[in-house]
């Protein structure tokens, strides 16, 4: 069985970086997602495609994956480059704002 190691994006609902730091073991599907004629619904008969485990660390991830015989790609993380601006948001409510206040 083939799984993937990776840590996972911000979505795009996040500003910040919660629920990244974590590194997330996924089972790759093993049969094909199938059209209920009726309904219109996707189904599989693949109940490891719905598992997600989640490790502290990448080698906590690997080292399931290697106790339980799986093998696995691991996917590095894109390194971010930090989004600091000086006096940002805080500004807005600085007290030695130099100009008035408007909306």
């Amino acid at each position: 069985m083939r799984a993937r190691i990776y840590q996972p994006a911000k979505t795009a609902m996040q500003s910040g970086t919660a629920k990244t730091h974590q590194w997330v073991l996924e089972f790759a599907p093993a049969s094909e997602r199938e059209v209920d004629p009726l309904m219109g619904w996707t189904s599989s008969s693949d109940t490891q495609s719905q598992v997600r485990l989640r490790f502290e660390s990448r080698a906590a991830a690997e080292a399931y994956a290697t106790e339980k015989g799986l093998e696995f790609d691991l996917i590095e993380p894109k390194p971010r480059k930090a989004v600091i601006r000086p006096r940002g948001y805080g500004e807005n409510f600085a007290t030695d704002r130099k100009g008035a206040w408007t909306h």
